[in-house]
């Protein structure tokens, strides 16, 4: 599987580009749908994927400082405080015009962005019943995941390993083998989804 820089930009890119042409289509109302993240609509979903857009460096220090030193805080305020500032049209205005954006999460690099985008994709896109990215997108996600996210979603595969149905995708490395589709791996490995809700198939 190619995985150079090069190649997770343009991944990235076209996300995006899928992405913002999901919400373009989207009615007002379901810019207030649940998503899979607790607690936020697709609007804040999609105003916490334009923070980097949005805010600078030292913004955020400052403000992960004032929510004593917790990011999930901080970046639930911002979230909050964007979706009151911005309508609908604006946040995805914003999305649309960075694009071709080079953020990249601390210590994350490209394929951190790429794992960004398709993530929080999938908070509003699996809720609004939309298509996800595509699998050999997912996979490239997957590809960069290590045990530590794992921990930081608080998944314990329990000895499975995850193998993907519709890519070469594989998290895990257990003795007792689990089929599932790209997207379903990943719902799992990030905590979105519980490992006995996904259709599946263990030999």
């Amino acid at each position: 599987m190619e995985t150079d820089s090069a190649h997770l930009t343009t991944e990235t890119r076209a996300e995006r580009e899928r992405l913002a042409d999901l919400l373009g289509d989207l009615a007002p109302e379901q810019w207030d749908t649940p998503s899979l993240c607790d607690g936020w609509r697709v609007r804040e979903v999609v105003a916490h994927m334009t923070m980097a857009y949005r805010t600078k460096a030292i913004q955020v220090m400052a403000g992960i400082v004032r929510a004593r030193f917790s990011f999930n805080r901080y970046a639930d305020r911002d979230a909050r405080a964007a979706t009151q500032a911005m309508s609908e049209a604006e946040l995805l205005g914003l999305l649309r015009r960075n694009i071709d954006h080079p953020w990249q999460p601390p210590g994350g690099g490209q394929a951190g962005a790429l794992s960004h985008d398709v993530i929080h994709g999938l908070d509003f896109t699996e809720p609004l019943g939309l298509p996800a990215a595509p699998p050999e997108r997912i996979a490239l996600v997957l590809a960069a995941s290590r045990p530590r996210q794992l921990k930081y979603f608080g998944v314990d595969l329990g000895g499975r390993k995850l193998a993907a149905t519709d890519s070469g995708a594989v998290v895990g490395d257990g003795s007792t083998v689990v089929e599932m589709t790209s997207k379903d791996i990943l719902l799992v490995v990030t905590g979105r989804r519980a490992l006995n809700e996904v259709p599946q198939a263990s030999r």
